[in-house]
């Protein structure tokens, strides 16, 4: 049973340290909204039948859509929160 927990947990380690956005414990609420967003972002931009039907749905080029949303992925999710002082 110990065995078990202890490969699981070096598994999900590995994991974690070879994608960024599988967070850890230490992740907070808005870093993973961020890696979320981006992550979706980078799959619209990615696809081209999706980059298609952004366009079509929004009425402008491809390439203004694929460039709008290249400025989105810098900050997704607004500016990140005043970071607390714990002592």
């Amino acid at each position: 049973m110990a065995a078990e927990r202890y490969n699981i947990h070096s598994q999900l380690e590995h994991l974690q340290s070879k994608y960024v956005g599988t967070g850890h414990s230490d992740t907070t609420r808005y870093e993973w909204t961020v890696n979320h967003h981006r992550d979706s972002l980078a799959s619209y931009i990615g696809h081209d039948n999706l980059l298609s039907h952004i366009s079509v749905a929004e009425n402008e080029s491809k390439a203004r859509v694929r460039f709008n949303l290249l400025q989105k992925m810098l900050q997704p999710c607004g500016p990140p929160p005043e970071k607390r002082e714990d002592y």
